[in-house]
């Protein structure tokens, strides 16, 4: 099972990097549309693909309204967009309103229900709800062939994380780390977390690895989130660049 980052950072695009946006080529699925979308096109190896939402703020979103472009010339027949159904239709309603976007976009918008998703290639996502993110955020899990994999968006790590168990044992962990250590009050204020607090919570939940994500936009550097001081935490962490691939091995 391979993974493709599309979009590393919140808010908005710097000048390093695109907003959220997680493709597995093989599987036809996308995890979020921010504006790293739109690098989509160059990757599809289906002739649908299931987008998966993990809440409907623009840097999330905005990604589907370049759909026109990416499927123009390609060989795309269906399209299926998930997310909570207050979610979908607030997207629908007003992202794709006449005087903001005119022209109807072919999709079909499913709400996330109870259970286990089928997916491509015959595994399986799961989504769950995360915590204290303004408007609520859902994270997903891709079970398949025995590997797995946990998408964690927009979320304030607690104490006691209300999705621990939804993602333990994973063998790749992507976590939103949007701010560094000491900026924990403006993180708590906005719905988001920092360096040791995902580091801590990926040690807890013994995952195989863990990937950082939706970093701070105005930390253009290599090093977004302070990288050393999460490794003394968890080792096995990485930072989500831009067309980053991650190969998740199977056990069988």
């Amino acid at each position: 099972m391979k993974a493709v980052v599309l979009g590393s950072v919140g808010y908005h695009p710097n000048e390093r990097r695109h907003t959220s946006c997680i493709l597995f080529p093989a599987h036809g699925l996308v995890l979020d549309a921010g504006t790293g979308f739109f690098r989509i096109r160059k990757h599809i190896q289906t002739t649908s693909l299931e987008i998966c939402l993990s809440h409907a703020h623009l840097d999330h979103v905005v990604g589907l309204t370049y759909l026109l472009n990416i499927l123009r010339k390609s060989d795309v027949e269906h399209i299926v967009i998930r997310g909570e159904a207050e979610k979908l239709l607030a997207v629908e309603k007003h992202l794709f309103s006449d005087l903001i976007f005119p022209v109807p976009i072919a999709a079909d918008w499913i709400a996330l229900e109870e259970g286990p998703l089928e997916i491509m290639g015959g595994g399986k996502l799961t989504h769950f709800p995360l915590d204290d993110h303004p408007g609520g955020t859902v994270g997903y899990r891709i079970d398949q062939g025995g590997a797995s994999f946990a998408y964690v968006a927009d979320t304030c790590v607690r104490e006691q994380p209300s999705y621990l168990e939804a993602i333990r044992g994973v063998d790749v962990l992507v976590h939103e780390c949007n701010f560094r250590d000491g900026s924990e009050e403006l993180a708590a204020k906005s719905g988001h977390s920092c360096t040791s607090q995902v580091a801590q919570l990926a040690a807890r939940a013994e995952v195989g690895r863990l990937i950082m994500t939706h970093f701070d936009t105005l930390e253009e550097g290599d090093d977004p989130v302070g990288l050393e001081s999460a490794r003394a935490l968890f080792p096995s962490t990485d930072l989500a660049e831009d067309g980053m691939e991650i190969e998740i091995p199977s056990a069988v």
